[in-house]
């Protein structure tokens, strides 16, 4: 939606709004990791992209072609994407969650570390965190829940439990091997946390999910 604010000689305010629809398993892990408002600075680098990105959305809306809505899904995207990678982000007072970790140059390496595909069953350890930040154990669980907002082992296994979601949503996988592809060191375990996490076993999960989709 596209509105503009102003008459006259005043310079005229142009409002945007959209929506992104979010995998409804996950939608509750990313809603409490991102603020509920985000303000970007008209000095931020940013900004420009951003306008640009705008800019192109409403050319395409008001003279559509060719896949113009895939076309306006995906710059959708982009500027979700280039609004959570702004930096700036970390300086803003009482800001906590995803978008200030990976800002925190402590807490960014952490975060990268166990986000990447190949190390998310890697079995994590505070203590290992801590050296891959550079700080002491007491130290790097301080800052982590400070600029977080929860433990580093809370937040670990909230994304394990996220991936296993993904995994059983699509199927194709049988539950030991997506407790172990996420992690956990037997099914038994990953039974006991992902019921304690999500209200039901992963086997009523699946049947759910394929069930939804059918």
């Amino acid at each position: 939606m596209h509105l503009k604010l102003g008459t006259g000689t005043e310079r005229p305010v142009t409002l945007h709004a959209g929506k992104i629809l979010l995998d409804a398993a996950n939608t509750p892990l990313l809603v409490s990791l991102v603020p509920g408002l985000v303000h970007i600075a008209s000095d931020v680098a940013p900004r420009e992209r951003i306008r640009s990105l705008l800019t192109i959305i409403e050319v395409e809306a008001r003279q559509p072609g060719a896949a113009s809505n895939f076309i306006i899904e995906r710059l959708i995207e982009l500027v979700l994407v280039e609004i959570l990678r702004t930096k700036p982000l970390a300086g803003d007072d009482g800001l906590t969650g995803l978008l200030a970790g990976l800002a925190d140059p402590v807490t960014e390496r952490a975060l990268v570390a166990v986000h990447r595909d190949r190390d998310v069953a890697h079995d994590w350890t505070v203590d290992e965190l801590a050296r891959l930040c550079a700080m002491s154990r007491s130290t790097f669980v301080v800052r982590f829940h400070v600029v977080l907002g929860i433990t580093p082992i809370a937040y670990l296994l909230n994304w394990r439990i996220a991936l296993a979601k993904d995994h059983l949503t699509e199927g194709g996988k049988s539950l030991s091997e997506i407790a172990f592809s996420v992690g956990f060191q037997s099914f038994s375990a990953f039974s006991t946390a992902f019921s304690r996490t999500v209200g039901r076993s992963p086997r009523r999960f699946a049947y759910e999910a394929q069930e939804d989709v059918n």
